[in-house]
């Protein structure tokens, strides 16, 4: 899983998988604290390795009176104190050439959106600081195609790169998993599964994102048996008045009981290997 190339990582002997997790976007200092410390606590608990999420800024909006953001570098230094106060990494997504090296002052990962995936700068720029890469499925991509995505990040001398599904687009309004990509994207890289933005329903009449957070632990329950590496989730103490996404975030008071199923699934399916 190539974890160790993580900085402040705990591993776990239970070949267990791994977890980015944490809101949607930094909203506040101390809802970012609270949030963090509260998975890191299910987490030790439940011995997953833990990365921390949350969005600096949010560029991908439907409408230009979304929330975009508290301003970028105070969001990154809200990231930065997660780090320093509970000693574990960090993950937040770059939209911008110039957002790579600003973010790399901070964060562990940088993440590539899936709209932007395909830009070849955007991943040159990211792959050049060294930092361990998180490459979102393009919800346009096919999981075979995203193996040249995972290529330019080696090209450029880095080869600390993972790859997160984040569903198909179907249609319109909606989103698939399609599980067969997910051993097809281990191929290239240790592969994660988003389980809350693959049930993400986009492009509502309202302008607003919609989702179907009833389904995270279907979705999640699915990809611990296709044997996924990793989970990626975003979630909030308040998902009705995040203030982005919150159609899709696990209610945080969930987290546990979630986690402790998943890691039952992920110990059976262990023993039969």
């Amino acid at each position: 899983m190539k974890l160790d190339l993580v900085p402040n990582i705990k591993h776990t002997k239970s070949n267990n998988f791994f977890l980015l997790a944490g809101p949607c976007a930094i909203e506040g200092e101390e809802m970012a604290l609270r949030i963090a410390e509260h998975i890191l606590n299910v987490t030790d608990k439940l011995e997953i390795p833990f990365i921390f999420k949350g969005s600096f800024k949010k560029a991908n909006r439907s409408r230009i009176d979304s929330f975009t953001g508290i301003g970028d570098e105070k969001a990154l230094k809200i990231l930065k104190k997660v780090s320093d106060t509970f000693n574990i990494p960090t993950v937040t997504d770059i939209h911008e050439i110039s957002d790579a090296a600003m973010a790399a002052e901070y964060v562990d990962v940088l993440q590539i959106p899936a709209f932007l995936v395909r830009q070849t700068d955007l991943v040159v720029a990211a792959a050049k600081t060294g930092k361990v890469i998180n490459l979102k499925k393009g919800q346009f991509m096919s999981p075979g195609a995203m193996k040249h995505a995972v290529q330019k990040v080696i090209d450029c001398g880095n080869e600390k790169v993972w790859i997160t599904d984040r569903g198909t687009m179907f249609g319109y309004q909606d989103m698939i998993v399609d599980f067969r990509g997910i051993p097809e994207m281990q191929q290239f890289a240790p592969t994660i599964l988003d389980i809350t933005h693959s049930l993400q329903q986009p492009n509502q009449s309202s302008g607003v994102t919609g989702g179907k957070p009833e389904l995270i632990e279907t979705i999640a329950r699915a990809g611990i048996a296709v044997g996924v590496d990793g989970l990626f989730l975003e979630t909030h103490f308040d998902p009705a008045n995040a203030k982005s996404d919150g159609a899709n975030m696990l209610d945080i008071k969930y987290l546990e009981n979630l986690l402790t199923r998943l890691v039952a699934i992920r110990k059976t399916i262990n023993s039969f290997q």
